[in-house]
Formats: C-alpha cells, structure tokens, sequence
C-alpha cells in the first residue's frame, strides 16, 4: 500500500513566536522521523503551505519552519483554504502516484489538519492523524482529536511501509 505524509501549514508566520508554547521541537521530531521512514521506503512526503492573503504577507514568513527537514524530492503544494485538497492539485498527485493510506501531520489541529484528514476520507482515501505531530494553540483540542479520529503511532510504521 503507497502512503503519503502530509505536513500541514508547519511555517514561520504560525509558529515562529510559539515555538516553546507549543511544543513545536516535539512535533518536529516525530514529524521528521515518519517523513524519512516514508521517504526511504519510495513513499511520499508532501508539504502544504498556507499562502491565503500572500499578497500582503513578507514571503520569507510563509517559508516552512527549519525545524522540518525538507528534502528535495518532497512535495510541496500551496493552498488557500482549510482544506489542503480544496482547489489543489493534492488530489491527483495523490491519485497518480496511487497513494491509498494518508498520514496528516501538521498545525493546527481544529483547523487545517482536521478539514484535511476530513478532505481526504470524502476523497476515498484512508486517513490517519499522526501521533504527537499536530499543534494547536489550545491546549484540549490535541486530545480531541486523538479521541475522534483515527491515529498512528510513529513506532507502527515500520511495519506498514
């Protein structure tokens, strides 16, 4: 089964004064380490940036966050709503590259993580929100999430890709 892992709206303009509020370093290591588990074995890393309103926006703050390793043969796509699938090519990168299982990581939890993980189930996809990698500037909702949705522990990787 071909996997993706998407890492949601990880940038500078969201994070980069909440770094130690959010706990983003432990994100981003459980980010980091499932991105080299799916990118060594032929599975796809896809980054999705935020660019709603860029126009009046400094680009540098929309870059991603240096905590995320980002390699050269990731992905990146840009979207301008909640749901990483709306008006993207998302769907069919996913599609031609015949990913069935999409691992949704990222920030924020009650926003862009979850229309995404939702996008991605009303698109046929099996869906799951990465363990300890999903931020949100409040502090119930990361619980919320784990307690809808379904989860993947970065220790079961190994033995699905």
């Amino acid at each position: 089964m071909k996997i993706a892992l998407l890492i949601i709206d990880m940038q500078k303009i969201f994070l980069e004064d909440k770094k130690e509020q959010l706990n983003v370093e432990g994100a981003c290591e459980y980010i980091n380490y499932v991105a080299e588990s799916i990118r060594s074995n032929k599975h796809l890393v896809i980054h999705v940036q935020d660019v709603e309103g860029a126009d009046e926006i400094n680009s540098e703050s929309l870059a991603i966050i240096p905590e995320i390793n980002v390699d050269q043969q990731d992905i990146c796509i840009r979207k301008e709503q909640s749901n990483a699938f709306w008006n993207t090519e998302l769907e069919s990168i996913l599609i031609e590259n015949d990913i069935k299982l999409v691992i949704v990581a990222g920030f924020a939890a009650e926003h862009c993580v979850l229309f995404t993980y939702n996008g991605a189930i009303e698109r046929g996809f099996k869906a799951v929100i990465l363990q300890n990698g999903i931020l949100s500037t409040k502090s119930d909702i990361i619980t919320q999430t784990y307690r809808d949705r379904n989860i993947i522990s970065y220790n079961v990787l190994p033995f699905i890709v």
